[in-house]
Order: C-alpha cells, then structure tokens, then sequence
C-alpha cells in the first residue's frame, strides 16, 4: 500500500513525543505501592515517651471493653451490619488489631498539639523528645510509621521551627548513632509558599550532611490547612508546586480541616469534616496529586469520646451515669465513624486520631469498608488476572496495568492495617510471592516470563 509518512519524515515528531511520554510518566508514576497507614496520632511532644504507642493502645483497648464489650453493642453503637457474622469479624479483628499495632502512625507535635511556650520550655522538650524516641528505637517500642511536627515557617516561627528541629535532630542522632526510624519525617504546617518547603528541604539537607546521612534521608510531609495551598496568586494550581519544592523528599500530605474552614470564614459551630468546603478541598487535592505516587491524608473528627461522669475511688458511677457515659461515647463514635467512612468513601484511605477512645472506631470503620468490599474485589481481580493471562498467552500487549494496581491496592492496603486476612487476599487469585512485589506491572511481567518459558 502507498503510504506519504515515512520514517525519516516522523523521526523529529517520534523523538519529542518520546521526551514527551518519559517526562509525563516521570512526573505521575503512579499510586505508591507502599505501605500506607490508615490513620496518624498526633500527641503533644511534651507528653511522648518511647512507651506512648503501646499506652495508647491499652486505654484504646479497655475503652473498647468497657463501651463495646462484645460485637452486638459495638454493632449497635456504630450501625454495623449484623447479617452473618459480620460484626463478630469487624469486631475480632479490631481487638487482635489493638492488642498487636494500636498505633500505625505517630507524630510527635510541637505545633498545635504542644502550643506555645517558652524557649527553655521548648529547648528542652526537644531534647527529652528525642531522647525518647532513641530509646523507643532502641527497645522496639515504635509504631511503623513516626515522624515530628515542628512550627510552621512564618517569619514569626522560622527562628523556633528551626531551632526545634535541630535540637531534636542533633539529639536523637547522637542517642542512636546515627540511625533515623524508618521512614522518618518532618511535618511542615501552614504551608502557603513554595519557598517555605524548600527552605525545609535545604535545612534538612544541612543536618543529613553534618550527620553523615544520605541525602533525602529525612522526609518531608505537608500540611494543607490553608486557601493558599490549593491556589497561587495568579490563581493557578499551588499543590504540585509546593510539592515540587521539596526537592524529591515529599512523601504525604495532610490536611488541617479547622484551620482551613476557619480561614474560609466557617463559623466554628458549623466546622466540620463533613462541611462542604471540605469536600472541596479534598477532591482538588486529589485532582492536583492522583498518579504522583504521594499519599494524602484526611483530617481529625475534633470531638472527643470523653465520657461525662468520673468514678472518685471508693464511689462507683450511679446506673444512671453508666448509662449516660455509654450514651456519650456511642454518639461520638456514631459521629466519627461517619467522617471516616465518608473519607474512605472518596478514597481517604488515611486520617487523624486525636485520642486513644478513638482508636476503636477507626479501626471497626476502616475493617467494615474493607470487607464490605472483599468478595466485588476478589471477584474483579480474579477476572482482570485472567484478562492479563490471555492477553500474554496470545502475544498481546496488556496495558491498562493502573486498574490492575488499583485492584492490588485495596488488598494490600486492607491486609497491611489487619481489615483482610492472607487467606482471603490470596483467595483473589494471586500467590504470596505476587502479593509480596507490591506491584501489578511486576506480577504481569513475571506470568508473561512463566508462559513465554513454557
């Protein structure tokens, strides 16, 4: 057939395009296939100790026990579906969970959470802090995931941000010799400026030298809780800009609802996660992020399950008042199971806590989604791997490997957090050595390899 194009005619057009793709796929690699916690506790860094993760999971615990004793009242409590044995599964799981890993993600706070004090005071809650995340470290106390929230960078705050972080920096790595936790991070608030995240980056980059660290050891996590985040002055898309700025060291970013809310105006009676400004935040976020491979994080329900009424020692509660605190702690959680649910709903996977009587609900909330959804997944996935198996028996090219990651992603992320047990993911079809590459494009590769050998 007679054609006009010919190869030397398209090799300019071939070689830009080709820049193009490689660019394109550089910048939006995709969701990560790592680990992602499903919440973070953020806790006053005057309060931490290398024991806090565990406390804090044993007042979660006996908060469940005492308001929850069993899977038909957490049921009943939260809404939960009772069909089967489905709450009885919620339920044991989220005991095994709070008894195992309470906490997934820790961040130690001198901002908001610690609020402001003297200099002498904060000098020395740096140190102590670190000192004893070392220890932490040390005795293998630490949840998975830790980090530290310093002051944002204002100019008010550049000064004690800064001085913070090296105190707590230069002390921990002097404690462990050098050792950092995994995945260690630095939470930068309020950020409104690119040059704001890149003046972290550049001091980070100074304390990994003067240390002996590789650089981008530390990384950094961003926390969107102003208008100014989401757009510039020119009115163009300010998250990929700030993000950009970080150098290569930003992993997440987190949102703060009440500060957001209050700067739209929001009156606080009527702030919430459920507000629709938050809505609107939430999808720009994930618009301007989805593909770059950094995770985002939902905020915090602020109010707390407290119970009214206290026992004094030798006067236990009246009825009246047990059956008023369980009433109290009930709503609470009602309340908070709603904003997570609805977070998860729009694919939120993560968000805060804020007190360890919220821990119960995070979890039922977060195994309910999962499980709700397990047999249309396992179903789905098992199709799509044999899609993939044809298309590589038959020497065609199978490419639509993101819906393959999505499906991935929702077992891993359920079997990471306890939601889904090996069994029930490895039941969708995959082995264990496919589950543990992470990776949809890997397990295809690797069939491909299998059925082109034999």
């Amino acid at each position: 057939m007679k054609t006009t194009l010919t190869e030397a005619s398209l090799s300019g057009v071939r070689e830009a395009l080709r820049q193009a793709n490689a660019g394109l796929e550089r910048a939006y690699p995709g969701d990560s296939t790592q680990r992602q916690p499903v919440h973070v506790v953020y806790g006053g860094a005057h309060l931490f100790r290398a024991e806090t993760a565990r406390k804090l999971g044993g007042i979660a615990l006996n908060t469940l026990k005492e308001y929850a004793p069993d899977a038909p009242v957490l049921a009943h409590g939260l809404g939960l579906p009772q069909r089967g044995r489905f709450a009885q599964r919620v339920y044991a799981r989220v005991v095994a969970k709070l008894e195992r890993e309470p906490v997934e993600d820790l961040r130690i706070d001198f901002e908001d959470g610690y609020g402001h004090r003297s200099d002498a005071e904060e000098d020395g809650h740096a140190v102590s802090a670190a000192e004893e995340l070392a220890r932490g470290l040390a005795l293998e106390l630490l949840p998975p995931f830790i980090g530290v929230r310093v002051k944002s960078f204002t100019e008010e705050l550049f000064d004690r941000a800064t001085r913070t972080l090296d105190l707590f920096l230069t002390t921990l790595l002097e404690r462990t010799g050098g050792k950092l936790p995994p995945g260690f991070v630095v939470t930068l608030p309020k950020v409104s400026l690119p040059e704001q995240v890149a003046a972290l980056a550049r001091v980070l980059e100074v304390l990994e030298t003067r240390h002996g660290l590789s650089t981008g050891a530390v990384g950094i996590e961003l926390m969107v809780e102003t208008p100014q985040s989401l757009f510039d002055q020119q009115g163009r898309l300010h998250l990929p800009t700030l993000v950009a700025a970080s150098a290569g060291r930003c992993t997440s970013v987190h949102l703060g609802i009440y500060d957001y809310t209050a700067a739209l105006g929001v009156s606080a009676h009527a702030q919430t996660m459920l507000h629709p400004t938050c809505d609107f935040l939430r999808d720009l976020a994930q618009v301007s992020l989805a593909g770059t491979g950094i995770r985002l994080a939902d905020g915090a329900t602020n109010v707390m399950p407290v119970p009214p009424h206290k026992a004094k020692p030798d006067e236990p509660l009246l009825p009246t008042e047990r059956r008023e605190n369980l009433e109290a702690i009930h709503r609470v959680w009602q309340l908070s199971y709603r904003h997570i649910r609805h977070s998860l709903e729009r694919g939120w996977y993560q968000g805060w806590d804020l007190h360890p009587a919220q821990l119960p609900v995070r979890y039922a909330a977060v195994y309910a989604f999962f499980l709700e959804g397990l047999d249309a997944a396992s179903r789905r996935l098992r199709a799509f791997m044999e899609k993939a198996a044809q298309a590589t028996l038959v020497g065609d090219v199978f490419d639509d490997a993101a819906t393959g990651q999505g499906l991935l992603n929702f077992f891993l992320r359920g079997l990471s957090c306890g939601a889904l047990t090996e069994d029930e993911v490895l039941a969708a079809g995959l082995t264990l050595e496919e589950l543990r590459s992470r990776s949809f494009r890997d397990i295809v590769a690797s069939r491909r390899g299998r059925a082109a050998a034999g």
